[in-house]
């Protein structure tokens, strides 16, 4: 991997791991526009401020948009949640190993 691939990795990981921006877009993943009240009772726990500030680094970093009936991610955002569609299959594997550890 080149240090290019590794700086567009690491922005991408900063971006995603700031406090509920991938439940923001998991929230989104069905395609269908979502309020902002709507989008907040979707991530749960999230506070107006918090949201505020995900969605435009979300935004800004072209994986969100607003459009006539809410947000919804746009493309490259679609593109993206294609690629994380494999973690609830992983996460579910993931659990149960962590069980079977505990016993």
């Amino acid at each position: 991997m080149s240090s290019k691939d590794n700086v567009a990795i690491s922005q991408l990981l900063a971006l995603l791991e700031a406090r509920y921006a991938l439940r923001v877009l998991w929230a989104l993943r069905d395609g269908h526009p979502q309020t902002f009240r709507l989008l907040q009772d979707s991530v749960g726990g999230i506070t107006p401020n918090t949201l505020n500030t995900r969605i435009k680094e979300l935004r800004e970093a072209g994986l969100l948009t607003h459009g006539n009936d809410g947000y919804i991610v746009t493309g490259i955002g679609t593109d993206l949640l294609k690629r994380l569609a494999d973690l609830p299959a992983f996460a579910a594997k993931w659990t149960a190993s962590q069980a079977r550890k505990k016993l």
